[in-house]
């Protein structure tokens, strides 16, 4: 089988990654809520269709994190998306990206300090970012209102840098007994 790694990357230099993208809009998700026994809570939910894309990275061993908010899922969006992550990576380490099997994550888009590694297809628990978009949309992203495509962005990007700050909820979410030696 083939090495995901370059020729010469230390095992001890590599930090894993998981990289994940999730649509965010006025056709957003309603959650549950806190509301008084015995009534039905009112919640809004719009018809328009403006949204963006969240795309997100974890690294649950440092708890670091790269996001970007960009218009449309592709392969321009997650090159840009992998540029972020290099420029992350630790000098004299190398990062393993995990992805799913979404048309735009090719191999051919790994870095000199990063590698990309796909997920066997049909697959999303294998991939945590999955859990972070859902802790994301119940603590930020749900049960909204966005006037515009400025404010779902403005929104999403309010939401990364929340939960980009937390290191520690970032480990807890990221961790998997199968990525450790």
């Amino acid at each position: 089988m083939k090495s995901v790694l370059p020729e010469g990357v230390d095992m001890n230099c590599v930090d894993i990654w998981f990289q994940d993208e999730s649509r965010v809009g006025q056709q957003g998700s309603i959650t549950r809520v806190w509301h008084i026994t015995g009534q039905r809570p009112r919640l809004l939910r719009q018809q328009q269709f403006e949204y963006a894309y969240i795309y997100g990275a974890i690294c649950p061993a440092t708890g670091d994190s790269v996001g970007l908010v960009l218009p449309a899922a592709n392969s321009d969006g997650m090159k840009l998306h992998i540029d972020e992550i290099s420029q992350q990576v630790k000098k004299e380490r190398h990062a393993v990206l995990v992805v799913d099997g979404a048309r735009w994550h090719q191999e051919h888009m790994s870095r000199d300090n990063v590698s990309v590694l796909k997920l066997p297809p049909y697959s999303p628990e294998l991939n945590p970012v999955e859990q972070v978009w859902q802790w994301l949309k119940q603590h930020y992203l749900s049960n909204r209102c966005f006037k515009n495509y400025n404010e779902i962005v403005e929104a999403c990007c309010e939401a990364w840098n929340k939960f980009s700050e937390q290191p520690e909820l970032i480990k807890s979410i990221g961790t998997r007994k199968w990525t450790s030696c």
